[in-house]
Parts: C-alpha cells; sequence; structure tokens
C-alpha cells in the first residue's frame, strides 16, 4: 500500500503547476529584479506579477506585499519591525499563549529589550476572550498579535471582531495566518488587519518563500540591513523562481478555494464518521464551530503519542502531535496546555491530523482504518502505549 501523508499542516507537496513556473523561470529568468537592463526588466516583471496575483488574494495593493523567506520571518519582520518603528508611542505588545514560536520567540526578545508583553489566555477550545482583550489594551500598546487559526488544533480566532475593536486605537493588528491562507477567505479591507504574514510551502507553493502584508500607513524599522529591495523593508536579492511558484500557488489558491475548503471538510467528516463506527475512543480537540478545515486534532485517552506516532508510521501514516520529543523526553504542547492545563492527559495523548487536496477519499478510509487499529491495540496492551 502507498504510504498516506496526512502532516499537510507541516508543510505540503509542491503542486505541479506551481513546479513547473519554476522550472520554467529557473531556465529563462536569469537577470536581477534591481538591474536595469532587460534581463533584469524580464526578471522585474516576473516579480511585480506574482505581486499583484499575491495582493489580488487578499484585496491589498500591490506595494503592501513585501516578499519574505516564510512565515518566521513575517512574523519577526511584523512584530519587532512595527515595535521599534513605534517605541516612542509605548512599549505594550499583546499576544496570546498559543501562538506559533515565531510570535512567541519575537516577543520574548522585545521583552529583553525592555518591552512589556500581556498574554492572553485562551478557553478549552483554544479561543481568546475579546473582552479580555479589552481589558488588557492600554494607551501605550502599540501592537496586537493574534494567530489567525491554530496550526496544533485549527481553531480560528475573531479576528474580524478584533480588527473592529482596535480601529480606533493606535495598536496595531497583526495576525499570523500561515496556517490559515489557503481554506480562508481573507480580505484586509474589509476586516481592517495592518500586517499579515503567510508562508508558500502550507499551499503547495515552495519552501522559503512568503510574504508579509503591510497595510500604507504602517512604518516597520527593517530587520536586515543591505540593499534597498521591496521599497527598503527588507534587503536582500529577489529569489525569482520562488516568488514565480508562490504567485502561481496563490492564483491556484484563489481560484479553488471553495473547492479547497469543501475538499478538506469531506475528508475531514469522513476521518470522524469512521473512527466512531470503529469504536475508537477519542474526543476532538479545538472548537466545534470556528476551525480550520485542513487541521483535525484528536485525543485518544491512555494513549502515549510518540508510540502511536512511531505505530503509524511503520503502518504508513504521517501524522504528528504538538510535542517535541527531543532525547526522549515529551515536552507537552504548549496549545493544548494553554487549553486543558499543563498535566492534563490531553497534551500527552492527542494526535493532529491534516488534510490536503491532493488526499483521496479512499486514503481517508485506509487511514482512519489503521488509526483506530493501533488505538485499540496501544490502549489494551498495558505496555508502552498506555498511559496509567
Amino acid at each position: 500500500m502507498d504510504p498516506i501523508y496526512l502532516d499537510h499542516a507541516a508543510t505540503s507537496p509542491i503542486d505541479p503547476q506551481v513546479l513547473e513556473i519554476m522550472i520554467d523561470t529557473y531556465k529563462k529568468v536569469i537577470g536581477n529584479p534591481e538591474s536595469i537592463h532587460s534581463f533584469g526588466r524580464q526578471a522585474r516583471k516576473v516579480v511585480d506579477d506574482a505581486r499583484h496575483e499575491i495582493a489580488k488574494s487578499i484585496g491589498a495593493r500591490s506595494r503592501e506585499i513585501v516578499f519574505t523567506s516564510g512565515g518566521t520571518e513575517g512574523d519577526n519582520m511584523a512584530i519587532i519591525g512595527a515595535a521599534r518603528a513605534r517605541q516612542a508611542l509605548g512599549k505594550h505588545i499583546i499576544t496570546t499563549d498559543v501562538e506559533h514560536h515565531a510570535v512567541f520567540r519575537a516577543c520574548e526578545y522585545l521583552a529583553s529589550c525592555g518591552f512589556s508583553i500581556d498574554y492572553l489566555h485562551v478557553d478549552a477550545s483554544g479561543r481568546i476572550s475579546l473582552e479580555e482583550l479589552e481589558e488588557k489594551l492600554r494607551e501605550d500598546t502599540i501592537l496586537v498579535s493574534v494567530m489567525y487559526g491554530n496550526n496544533e488544533v485549527g481553531t480560528l480566532q475573531p479576528i474580524r471582531e478584533i480588527a473592529h475593536l482596535l480601529a480606533d486605537h493606535q495598536a496595531l493588528f497583526h495576525t499570523d495566518a500561515v496556517q490559515a491562507f489557503g481554506t480562508v477567505d481573507m480580505d484586509v479591507k474589509d476586516t481592517p488587519i495592518d500586517l499579515l504574514s503567510m508562508s508558500g510551502h502550507k499551499i503547495n507553493g515552495p519552501k522559503g518563500i512568503g510574504f508579509l502584508y503591510v497595510r500604507d500607513s504602517v512604518s516597520l524599522a527593517p530587520i536586515t540591513h543591505g540593499g534597498d529591495q521591496e521599497r527598503k523593508r527588507r534587503a536582500g536579492t529577489h529569489n525569482v523562481p520562488a516568488i514565480a511558484g508562490l504567485g502561481e500557488a496563490v492564483a491556484l489558491v484563489r481560484a479553488n478555494l471553495t473547492d479547497r475548503i469543501n475538499t478538506c471538510l469531506k475528508l475531514r467528516r469522513i476521518m470522524l464518521d469512521d473512527l466512531t463506527a470503529e469504536g475508537a475512543n477519542f474526543q476532538v480537540n479545538g472548537n466545534p464551530e470556528h476551525f480550520l478545515p485542513q487541521v483535525l486534532n484528536l485525543y485518544f485517552p491512555g494513549v502515549a503519542i510518540e508510540s502511536l506516532l512511531t505505530r503509524l508510521d511503520l503502518e504508513g501514516v504521517a501524522a504528528s502531535s504538538g510535542s517535541a520529543c527531543t532525547a526522549g523526553s515529551v515536552e507537552p504542547s504548549h496549545v493544548l496546555s494553554a487549553m486543558f492545563g499543563s498535566d492534563a492527559p490531553e497534551t500527552r495523548s492527542s494526535l493532529r491530523l491534516s488534510f490536503g487536496v491532493e488526499n483521496t477519499e479512499d486514503e481517508i478510509h485506509r487511514a482512519a482504518q489503521i488509526l483506530a487499529k493501533t488505538v485499540r491495540a496501544l490502549s489494551t496492551t498495558g505496555k508502552a502505549g498506555e498511559i496509567k
């Protein structure tokens, strides 16, 4: 049997059309976009066309799109760049306790530089409270950073409500949309977001490329120094083939957004129905109403996640957890710890499945059977797979 890849939240396979565009660009476009000769102008057109396509996908202007190396750089550029540019207005920043580490570590760095960081808590479904955000807002708050959709449990945050809450406040609003882009319809005009980061490899695009949306009125202090590329916001020679690939990946998402959403929802439903029919003992982690269709986080009582992942891999099913395994030790997921408490069994027995448009229904049926069989074996052996 062919292996089944259910870890698209970690990275997704590149779309053949994207790869074709990139190879063609490598072969035919050799210039530097900053050069004024014909070779440079040819490269500049590739970059400009991709920028225009990306801007259309979120209702932005082309000049508001900054190319980055991916989500981590985009998050750092938004958070550190905004903080440095606006520190005369205040040094208070608000984020959440379920953010990606790219946001966490950027905030930790700023804390070491004298900034004050407040963290919003989440409920057991992974959602923040707008009331707590209002309570923590201060006159000197200069930035609020809340992820669009969680990469571990898939919970969507109330992004529109946050944006409108901050509309009359000096604080900028940044959202890490790395996991949500591609299965959520985004419009930065309708939802007044100031900064939005994404990464190409989550949407069947190339690795090592992404973008940061920066609203026209927002000033950022650059975090890299060198040339004047990207309107002096991000120094460094453009990765033209990757930018071309990102533009194509975004265009494909834009043309097929509804189909992508419906496909992932159908695969999610098949998995849940099959696990139920197989008699598996599980619970769904996350919000039952506000969730990313491609991310499904499941708690299997009594089953150690490292044993489950190992056995699934041997059976040809690729999945993941939010836990970090290092030298045989397991550090519980900070997301599940925030939702349930650091000592909760969910932090040690939860599995993340994430679907992609290339997954077939047959694959999900087979994966559900394998998962149910493996969970039954581990939860009844009383050995390594069972937590007592």
